[in-house]
């Protein structure tokens, strides 16, 4: 029994994950919608599913379905209050038939009791709702099996597809008339000129970041809770602000909290305030970031770190748009939009009992995935060159990147994404001795740009792009390589000097030259001229186990 109510968690929680994304990749809700429901239906087995929305003159016409043919669907009108779908939108409340063909409130419309004679059929009805207004039902009908309590777990999962479409809707009808007719002339004009969208202090104009920049114009006008997503020093921040600047509240605070740098009683006293006496050290009340924040936005940072506990207490927040200081017992309502962020893998931290559920399905309204560097390097000149400007700005110097430069910044891997190439850039500049960057004499850092690298361009397969380095040397390392490293370059001018037989993989010449160098690390990355940490990462990316003697 255990076995099996794991199974059906694990299958509503993979089909609540993919509506979303679904119900998230566009703006057609008539196209998305319908994706939606044959998700529904063919991920939990039910035999029909649709979806009504209240018209102009206020009744319940179908706007999809899926297990109903064309005549039938015709048939999905219902004034409010009429049969089961008008009293659900009537009164708000879910509501569950166990036998259609014994509950008289069941019009019977579209044929449905007489589609399977001999067994029993059960109809359930939820509401879509969006800023406390109903605007459809979202309703489905299957076949009674034995099962105890499955009209429970049917009538909560069909909830949550339910408030997510409804979030859904309010979105697209957020967007004013005019900014959808712009949207359609920019789209009719896609194939002569396809748009260009733009952030501030966001740079990228990769067809990735462009869909990352796109999202952000396309939610920023609404209320909806954001959701970042991506690796560590991708710019979440950034977009956050972005989000805010572009709102109808950036003329209001925009406050920012990173919860993995705060402890649980610190972090309830940080967002909520706390009041006078509440705990040691507590002179007088103290206003929390939600109350700062009221009337504009609050990115909270690095959202999956925080303990189960606090989870329950944010969720109550984020449920009820209001809470308590700590110590206090008056109800202080807010109103904030929220903007999230994690590097972690929620969907995995859901199955594995570290995040809860509820407030995964409350957050995951609309989810932006930035992409990590790697993945956008045509960005990278432009980054470099803004932050060379800066960098020459605030120190006022004229440093200049060379092309042979920028082809090793664009081939290096990138670990740290953004931050560690601002980084790089900042160091290599700061420590130049005149102002060409590929004139430089000092190691750089673990990704070994410029100067270490470029000493040994010779050809123009020398690096390739997509990969982490792996640079053939031409000859002997400069004076002073990996000295910062605690390294010492090869005495010996040929020691280092990679002979005819390399192979060509890539796979191949990490083993070639760990068997070269009796398999010790330090000594095949100087063969291959990266980093000990260069190293490492590429035998974990080909599974290459390191042999000890």
């Amino acid at each position: 029994m255990v076995t099996m109510h794991h199974e059906r968690a694990s299958i509503e929680l993979l089909t609540v994950y993919q509506v979303s994304k679904i119900l998230g990749s566009s703006l057609d809700v008539h196209k998305t919608f319908r994706e939606a429901l044959n998700v529904l239906v063919s991920m939990m087995g039910w035999r029909r599913g649709a979806v009504l929305l209240q018209t102009d003159e206020g009744r319940l016409c179908g706007m999809c379905a899926v297990g109903l043919s064309r005549e039938e669907s015709a048939k999905l009108t219902f004034a409010p209050g009429e049969g089961i779908v008008g009293r659900v939108f009537a009164s708000g409340v879910p509501m569950v038939v166990p036998d259609i063909t014994a509950e008289p409130m069941f019009l019977n419309r579209t044929g449905a009791a007489d589609q399977s004679p001999g067994a029993t059929i059960a109809y359930i009805a939820a509401p879509i709702k969006a800023d406390r207004r109903t605007l459809g039902v979202l309703t489905m009908d299957r076949v009674v099996t034995t099962r105890s309590g499955v009209f429970d777990e049917d009538l909560r999962l069909l909830s949550m597809v339910a408030s997510l479409m409804g979030q859904n809707l309010l979105l697209h009808r957020g967007v004013s008339a005019e900014q959808g007719r712009l949207y359609e002339e920019a789209r009719r004009l896609s194939k002569a000129a396809k748009p260009t969208f733009q952030l501030d202090m966001a740079i990228g104009n990769s067809p990735r970041m462009q869909e990352v920049f796109a999202e952000v114009h396309q939610v920023a006008p609404t209320k909806t809770t954001v959701l970042l997503r991506g690796e560590s020093g991708t710019g979440k921040e950034v977009i956050a602000r972005a989000v805010h600047n572009l709102s109808p509240r950036k003329d209001e605070a925009f406050v920012r909290v990173n919860c993995a740098a705060l402890t649980e009683s610190l972090l309830e006293s940080e967002l909520f305030g706390h009041e006078k006496g509440a705990f040691t050290g507590a002179v007088g009340s103290r206003k929390g970031r939600f109350e700062m924040a009221h009337g504009g936005t609050l990115f909270l940072d690095e959202i999956g770190d925080i303990s189960a506990s606090f989870q329950a207490k944010l969720l109550r927040v984020l449920q009820e748009k209001e809470f308590e200081r700590v110590g206090g017992s008056t109800p202080i309502k807010v109103d904030v939009r929220l903007v999230m962020a994690t590097n972690r893998n929620l969907e995995k931290m859901v199955a594995a009992g570290e995040f809860r559920a509820d407030l995964y399905y409350r957050i995951n309204v609309v989810s932006i995935f930035l992409p990590p560097l790697r993945e956008r390097r045509e960005d990278i000149p432009l980054m470099v060159e803004h932050f060379l400007a800066r960098f020459n700005r605030e120190n006022s110097r004229k440093v200049k990147v060379t092309p042979r430069a920028l082809k090793v910044l664009t081939s290096c891997y990138w670990p740290g994404n953004v931050r560690e190439l601002e980084n790089c850039v900042e160091r290599t500049a700061t420590m130049a001795l005149n102002e060409d960057l590929t004139d430089l004499s000092f190691p750089c850092h673990d990704n070994r740009c410029l100067t270490q690298v470029l000493h040994y361009i010779d050809r123009e397969d020398a690096v390739k792009p997509g990969k982490p380095i792996s640079i053939p040397v031409t000859e002997a390392p400069p004076r002073d390589v990996g000295a910062t490293h605690g390294e010492r370059a090869p005495s010996d001018g040929g020691a280092a000097v990679l002979s005819d037989d390399k192979p060509e993989g890539e796979r191949e010449r990490l083993i070639w030259a760990m068997e070269k160098c009796g398999w010790v690390q330090a000594k095949a990355a100087r063969l291959l001229n990266i980093t000990p940490r260069q190293m490492g990462y590429a035998l974990q990316k080909y599974d290459i186990e390191v042999r000890k003697f």
